[in-house]
């Protein structure tokens, strides 16, 4: 059975974009017995809740444990503000530094400039093509596609439709994780395409997973194609950007959509049935397995894991931890809640509780 999550609250943490966790002690030198500090830089509050919450939480939360100084900065998707927030780290002496990049372009900079500088690196959540990091510590993300790509089959099947047209919304084209989100859900409907038994509709990406852009890019996507019967939408944001135009054209419900993050908008919008499926992935195990890395890094100490990922434009093997990712469905939305990592009191609010009750939550 997989440890339970347990809720953390939080207060105002990052709403700013800039919180330091720990004191500001330079890092120290390796093999003197101290300890070095950590540097994280999240990239965005906008594109999910994840960035602005959950991981900033369970991050600091591991650090605090560990007794480990950690600096956690978000760049508010501003990619001078991402490389600012990197020198000022580099130049105050962290140890280890772990990025969420905004791109490879920037990351890899940010990355450079800290490996000149002697720092240990950790990607997180994406990889840095051509970056070099150390470590790089994520979700299976080629499974997290193959998730959503097999939920909205599952969803158009329950909806008995006769080769339904299928748009796909995919992330950021700059992000590492849309690239292999889509070859996972692709694996699963281009199959589907060939044979006939689906119809290939539009297929976009949305830049810097900005939700306004995805819904303005849907309700065009409608007016091209009216007989849309279903919605690869990369994550909960995307997803609900569709829900919305659909429901203005009062179809929502009629239309399955994916997700991605296992956000409480997303989870309702599944509860309400307007959306087809999410996919969970456990942050506190990602956080705490990226912690776990930056403590023994920040001590002076590298350890070995059993994973690794190739960075397709170097074609390097880059030292990995990849957590498995689960589906999100209706019937086991409480799956989500039972775990703590979204509280009966978020998610039941409202018209919602019924809908709770009815779904054992």
């Amino acid at each position: 059975m997989r440890r339970g999550i347990f809720a953390l609250a939080v207060t105002g943490l990052l709403a700013g974009g800039v919180a330091a966790c720990g004191d500001d002690g330079g890092s120290g030198t390796t093999g003197d017995g101290s300890v070095g500090k950590v540097g994280i830089i999240l990239p965005d509050t906008a594109s999910s809740q994840r960035w602005g919450s959950d991981d900033p939480k369970f991050l600091k939360a591991a650090f605090d444990a560990a007794g480990v100084p950690a600096d956690i900065q978000n760049a508010q998707g501003d990619k001078s503000s991402f490389q600012t927030i990197a020198d000022g780290m580099i130049s105050s002496g962290v140890r280890v530094l772990m990025i969420v990049n905004l791109d490879s372009g920037t990351g890899k900079a940010v990355l450079d400039k800290a490996k000149k500088a002697g720092i240990a690196t950790i990607d997180y959540d994406r990889l840095t093509l051509s970056g070099g990091a150390d470590y790089y510590v994520s979700f299976d993300n080629v499974a997290v596609g193959k998730l959503q790509g097999e939920g909205l089959v599952k969803c158009l099947t329950d909806m008995r439709y006769a080769k339904p047209v299928v748009a796909e919304l995919n992330g950021a084209p700059t992000d590492n994780n849309s690239t292999l989100f889509k070859q996972g859900y692709d694996s699963v409907l281009q199959p589907k395409f060939d044979s006939g038994e689906y119809v290939k509709g539009p297929d976009q990406s949305v830049p810097d997973w900005d939700n306004a852009q995805a819904g303005t890019m849907f309700e065009q996507m409608l007016t091209q194609s009216r007989d849309i019967k279903g919605v690869l939408a990369a994550n909960d944001g995307l997803g609900n950007a569709v829900i919305s135009v659909l429901k203005k054209n009062k179809l929502n419900g009629k239309v399955p959509v994916t997700g991605q993050d296992a956000t409480v908008q997303g989870l309702q919008n599944i509860l309400a049935g307007d959306q087809c499926m999410t996919v969970y992935k456990a942050i506190k195990q990602v956080a705490d397995a990226a912690a776990d890395l930056a403590i023994s890094l920040a001590k002076g100490e590298k350890k070995t894991v059993s994973q690794s990922i190739k960075d397709p434009e170097s074609g390097k093997d880059v030292p990995a931890v990849l957590i498995s990712p689960k589906a999100i469905f209706k019937e086991n939305v409480k799956d989500v809640v039972a775990d703590g990592f979204v509280t009966k009191a978020q998610l039941c609010t409202g018209d919602f509780a019924k809908l709770c009750t009815e779904n054992g939550v």
